[in-house]
């Protein structure tokens, strides 16, 4: 009988640890999916923030090209400007693809594979294009403007500004007319 208690008793046993690993698988069951679940949900925001990462260095590096390039701009515009450079939007195009910024930052112009500095580059090119600094007046000072018209001819030695009235002779009125249209068509072609 002692047997059949033990036995009963290891039974008793079998089945109250087959009873608890059940009970335990039963609940990891339910808990796995949970936890799957969690992971899942822990993978796409880990997800996320990588590509929001990335976005973000991406727009950072747009910025800093951006910033780059609109200081490079300035930098151009103003040299040229202390140049003395009047068609600025016409000398920055035609130098903009000859400057370029070197590793450790600095512009420089490229000019037959010779790297100069910006200041050097740009004297030169206003140097060589002269056409795009102020125009040079050629009369002095005391010097009197050309005042011969079209037809060579200059103002009639007795038409006087004072003379002109209402009611004057219709021929000397006329010949006003004409001298008061040359010397507006003179000024305009002039001018």
């Amino acid at each position: 009988m002692e047997e059949e208690q033990s036995k009963s008793q290891a039974d008793v046993r079998d089945v109250i640890r087959q009873a608890i690993n059940d009970f335990v698988a039963t609940e990891q069951a339910k808990a796995e999916p949970a936890y799957k679940a969690e992971l899942a949900e822990e993978r796409k925001r880990r997800e996320q923030l990588e590509r929001r990462m990335n976005e973000m260095a991406e727009e950072n590096r747009k910025s800093r090209a951006i910033a780059e390039e609109a200081e490079r701009t300035s930098t151009i515009r103003s040299e040229l400007q202390r140049l003395g450079v009047v068609k600025l939007d016409l000398a920055y195009r035609a130098v903009k693809d000859d400057i370029q910024r070197t590793e450790d930052g600095r512009l420089v112009g490229r000019q037959d594979g010779e790297d100069l500095t910006i200041q050097s580059y740009l004297k030169q090119f206003v140097e060589e294009n002269p056409e795009l600094l102020p125009a040079r007046i050629t009369a002095g000072i005391g010097t009197s403007p050309n005042r011969g018209g079209a037809s060579g001819a200059s103002a009639p030695a007795n038409l006087d500004l004072d003379r002109i009235r209402p009611g004057m002779n219709p021929e000397e009125l006329e010949r006003v007319r004409q001298e008061i249209a040359r010397v507006a068509n003179q000024s305009l072609r002039n001018g």
